[in-house]
């Protein structure tokens, strides 16, 4: 039991070495990740490095993985630190903690949330990381829409309607059509605005992203209907 225990100890420590080297080698080659490289970073031979990882894509996977986790775990922390009757305030830890865990983590985010790897598919298993975040939000949303605080005076077109109710029965069951649909605009604009910044498309242009991203962020609850006093 204790050799079997462990075997497992050393293993995950390998794991996670492997897993540290590779994301450093995300900072200097992007997702063109080789297993060689990491092997020889490592002080072993290629093969053994196939025992953790039999192929490039798993590792990938495993990095993406570790990369929705942690900002899907960061979000929550936040938001779940804020007075559950101050929905703009979730909401905003939401914002500002996307916004910070991006600037602190570029290239974990540039993994997940930048230019697909090519010949890569992520597998569905990734899926619920990926989205714990975003569901996250849709708490926010569930909660104004019980509370009563939401207008629904939009009209969606039917394709559009659609797509909204399939994301909106995942994440907001209760929430109308209107005010989910204004909450996924906003969540689109707060990656927007941190990838702009995150990729260098703000440089020469804002000078200090900070201020600008508190006020937008405030524009986008105001623009979800939540309350803004």
């Amino acid at each position: 039991m204790k050799a079997t225990s462990m075997r497992a100890r050393l293993r995950a420590e390998m794991t996670d070495e492997i897993k540290a080297i590779a994301r450093r080698h995300l900072a200097t080659e992007g997702a063109n990740l080789s297993l060689r490289a990491v092997a020889r970073d490592l002080g072993v031979v290629s093969s053994a490095i196939y025992r953790y990882f039999p192929s490039r894509d798993e590792l990938l996977t495993a990095l993406i993985l570790d990369a929705y986790t942690a900002l899907g775990g960061s979000v929550a922390a936040a938001e779940g630190a804020v007075d559950r009757a101050d929905l703009t305030g979730r909401f905003l830890a939401i914002c500002h903690t996307v916004r910070d865990w991006a600037l602190a983590n570029p290239h974990e985010y540039a993994l997940i949330y930048g230019s697909p790897v090519p010949g890569y598919v992520a597998p569905r298993d990734t899926v619920p990381a990926a989205t714990r975040a975003v569901t996250v939000l849709g708490g926010v949303i569930e909660d104004a829409t019980l509370a009563g605080v939401l207008r629904d005076d939009d009209r969606l077109p039917d394709d559009a309607a659609a797509d909204v109710a399939r994301i909106g029965a995942m994440i907001a069951p209760s929430a109308p059509l209107g005010p989910l649909s204004r909450a996924l605009g906003s969540w689109l604009q707060l990656f927007g605005f941190v990838s702009f910044e995150i990729f260098g498309q703000l440089h020469n242009t804002v000078d200090v992203p900070g201020p600008l991203f508190a006020q937008q962020m405030r524009a986008q609850a105001a623009y979800i209907g939540l309350p803004t006093t």
